[in-house]
């Protein structure tokens, strides 16, 4: 299978969604009206980021699954892409709590650690040290599963494979009424109407069995594609569906519209965006500078959260400060994430991976031996070889913004998207 550019493209799309989010909704760096205008627009982007890449990664990976390759092998290259990353943030996410004279969990601390905080349905755990770090806790989860379910998923006829999605898709839409009337807890007032409980949130937003819907739907669309029977639906429509699936998710009920419902609108464009590299397609997502920025976007998601919340907590927080210097202040906070995610990627993640993540070697094809004194002359054709293929937060409520470590109000809670009647600062 080919490389799939477009797709390395939207990763940094999808990152800069969770960044805009983050210091739109979560943490106001910009005062005013405008500041009220980009908390609107972005006050759903943290979740449809994150759930384009759970989709992402299920796509991929079965997109560049090779039949030699081990369970044993395919779980080493994914340890060595997520931890490494994953441990320089937990140090400096811990170095920036002592500075801060910020509050450590054993519980958090040791859950963060180990990538296990997803499972946990106590409000101080799953946002413990590096915010985002949660989501790994669900990707290693997927990786643990990928060579099981890829091999169910092998066997299911591509005859039925539209039967399949449309089974995981409904399933996305009937866990928040799941949750909603069959899971209990104490109601947290400062959520959406008030009415929902932590563990409803995180049965539906943190629980990695349930993110792990829009991963498997991810896998589905990969081997539509691959079977040729993908509607042929352009990158321009796909994306058309994307936004308007944005503005369907930012106006249903809070329990739809954090999480898995998303995958629903995402999916396509994934899938049209492989089609149209797979066919050589133009597409504005496969310049050089936006595949760049595609690589580092796993290195900039790991390291945003840190900086945005440190930034406005040292240098935005209480300072009154006018739009224009609020703005400057998110701009350097960009700047500084893209900086640190260069250096993450640069220095530990690009040569890890190049050390000990390069996938099996396909057996190079045999060329027949020439015969020694051949009567006739005899053409030899050698075939091609195939290309590589390249594989890809909640937050404190608004009124609250989130330290570095544990949000001060409610750690672990994303953050409640704005109503009719809420008051807005």
């Amino acid at each position: 299978m080919s490389r799939l550019p477009s797709l390395t493209g939207m990763r940094f799309v999808a990152a800069l969604l969770v960044f805009a989010f983050h210091t739109t909704w979560q943490t106001v760096y910009v005062a005013g009206t405008g500041g009220d205008v980009l908390g609107d627009v972005f006050a759903n982007a943290g979740f449809y980021g994150v759930s384009f890449f759970f989709v992402l990664s299920g796509f991929v990976l079965t997109w560049s699954a090779r039949p030699e390759d081990t369970p044993a092998a395919f779980w080493r290259r994914r340890l060595v892409k997520i931890y490494p990353n994953h441990l320089v943030t937990f140090l400096l996410a811990a170095a920036l709590m002592l500075i801060a004279a910020d509050a450590f969990t054993t519980k958090g601390t040791l859950a963060n650690l180990f990538l296990v905080q997803a499972w946990i349905p106590e409000i101080q755990v799953p946002n413990t040290m590096n915010a985002v770090s949660w989501s790994l806790s669900c990707e290693l989860f997927f990786y643990l599963s990928f060579p099981l379910l890829l091999r169910l998923l092998n066997r299911v006829p591509v005859r039925r494979l539209w039967v399949f999605a449309g089974a995981l898709g409904a399933l996305t839409v009937l866990v928040p009424a799941i949750a909603r009337h069959g899971i209990g807890g104490v109601p947290l007032p400062f959520i959406d109407d008030g009415t929902l409980s932590f563990e409803q949130i995180w049965f539906v937003y943190f629980f990695p069995p349930v993110r792990a819907l829009e991963f498997v739907l991810g896998m589905v669309a990969a081997r539509l594609v691959q079977a040729g029977s993908w509607p042929r639906l352009g990158l321009l429509p796909a994306a058309a569906i994307a936004v308007g699936g944005y503005a369907v998710n930012s106006l249903v009920p809070y329990l739809y519209g954090v999480a898995g419902t998303a995958a629903l609108w995402l999916a396509p464009l994934v899938a049209a965006a492989a089609t149209s590299d797979h066919r050589g397609d133009a597409s504005p997502l496969r310049g050089r500078t936006l595949v760049r920025l595609g690589e580092l976007s796993f290195a900039f998601y790991m390291v945003h959260g840190l900086v945005t919340s440190s930034v406005h907590r040292w240098l935005v927080a209480g300072k009154d400060l006018p739009p224009l210097a609020g703005a400057a202040a998110l701009l350097g906070a960009l700047l500084v994430s893209l900086a640190l995610a260069l250096a993450l990627y640069s220095g530990v993640e690009e040569p890890l991976m190049r050390r000990f993540g390069a996938p099996p070697r396909r057996p190079a094809p045999a060329t027949p031996a020439a015969p020694a004194t051949p009567a006739t002359p005899v053409a030899s054709a050698v075939p091609a070889a195939s290309a590589t293929p390249a594989a890809p937060t909640t937050s404190a409520p608004r009124s609250t913004p989130a330290t570095t470590g544990s949000p001060e109000a409610a750690p672990g809670v994303p953050a409640p998207r704005p109503t009719a009647l809420e008051a807005r600062e």
